[in-house]
């Protein structure tokens, strides 16, 4: 083995058309002299055994980013100088992308049967939430909302803008709680993101009427990762605990019919084929009738039907489509509205969970 040798360890990924990396150079002189000593080391002591060290096994410097590049070497999110950003070398464009997103959830209510609007504002963010329509049949709905941090702190209002005919009335507030949003990763064999449902808002532990997600023109950002509430009214999201649920911690309940959708885009190979796979069901909560959930992606759309007792139960639904561009959307929606067996002035609806696509060899 020659001094000359070495060894060079290389890790690199593309960032918004840059490439960023890292480099280590372990000179083989010195690996030589390691592995001598410890031969010689073996001879001295016959057949003493030697504990040899684990292999390196964590994160590369500044692995996960958190060391920033300084304010001045940023001009807004795009990182100016090769070496501006630590411990990494930097080639093209780079940028830095830096605050949480969180869901707020609460509980709110009317007074009286009127129009009543609880106004929630954040930096950067308001939103008017009528709350005359009731989905549930204890009398208050929970609801969240998310938003993208854009400092350490964050000052979160709720408001009654006064709009209500009667000054007595106006809408109650409860139970409120806050969740940060963790960054989604796809599982194994599945192009879907979050397709159990499994990453959302918070539920509290007591007691739950399910959460109310609202739709995409009330808050852009969603509290469901990898989903959008593309609809005039909003999902819920229910969880096993409190509800039942096809498979895993949580499903969603399509509680408004046609006005009640939600959809994914997904990154799809153009003409190939996919098989879209899914369950419906009811959430044991007494929603009955004959319910019918509806499917689409590119020009493909099938229709489920679930003979419903409100007494729980679901059947699985598949549906083969070949894309057409780099992204396909998926969309689902129930046709028919619902209500509760016993409480007919309460919407409900069919539950959607464990959504699948895969490649169809």
């Amino acid at each position: 083995m020659s001094s000359a040798v070495a060894l060079m360890w290389w890790q690199s990924m593309t960032v918004a058309g840059g490439v960023i990396g890292v480099r280590a150079v372990l000179t083989a002189m010195a690996l030589l002299a390691s592995l001598c000593l410890l031969f010689i080391f073996s001879l001295s002591n016959g057949s003493t055994s030697v504990a040899i060290p684990p292999p390196f096994d964590g994160l590369l410097g500044n692995g996960n980013f958190e060391e920033a590049p300084k304010a001045s070497n940023l001009k807004k999110t795009v990182i100016i100088g090769k070496y501006s950003l630590p411990k990494w070398e930097i080639d093209g464009l780079v940028e830095f992308v830096s605050g949480s997103t969180y869901s707020l959830i609460f509980a709110a209510t009317r007074t009286c049967a009127q129009d009543e609007v609880l106004r929630l504002s954040i930096p950067g963010q308001s939103t008017d939430l009528p709350i005359q329509t009731l989905y549930s049949s204890n009398g208050g709905d929970t609801y969240g909302l998310a938003f993208k941090a854009n400092s350490t702190s964050v000052k979160v209002t709720f408001h009654n803008p006064g709009i209500q005919e009667d000054p007595t009335c106006g809408p109650l507030l409860d139970a409120i709680a806050i969740k940060e949003m963790l960054p989604l990763k796809y599982s194994k064999g599945n192009l879907v993101k979050n397709g159990g449902f499994e990453i959302g808002p918070h539920v509290f532990k007591n007691f739950s009427t399910g959460v109310l997600l609202l739709p995409k023109k009330q808050d852009q950002i969603s509290p469901l990762p990898g989903w959008i509430i593309e609809s005039l009214k909003p999902v819920k999201y229910i969880d096993s605990r409190h509800f039942i649920v096809p498979s895993g911690l949580a499903a969603i309940e399509l509680v408004g019919g046609r006005e009640s959708a939600i959809a994914q885009i997904i990154r799809t190979v153009p003409n190939k084929f996919y098989n879209l796979t899914f369950a419906i069901g009811d959430a044991k909560n007494g929603c009955h009738g004959s319910m019918m959930v509806e499917a689409f992606a590119t020009n493909e759309t099938v229709k489920i039907p679930f003979a419903s007792q409100g007494k729980g139960g679901f059947r699985s639904a598949s549906l083969k489509f070949q894309a057409t561009s780099a992204r396909t959307r998926l969309t689902f929606y129930s046709a028919y509205y619902h209500t509760k067996f016993n409480d007919y002035g309460h919407l409900c609806g069919p539950v959607l969970d464990d959504v699948r696509v895969s490649p169809v060899n």
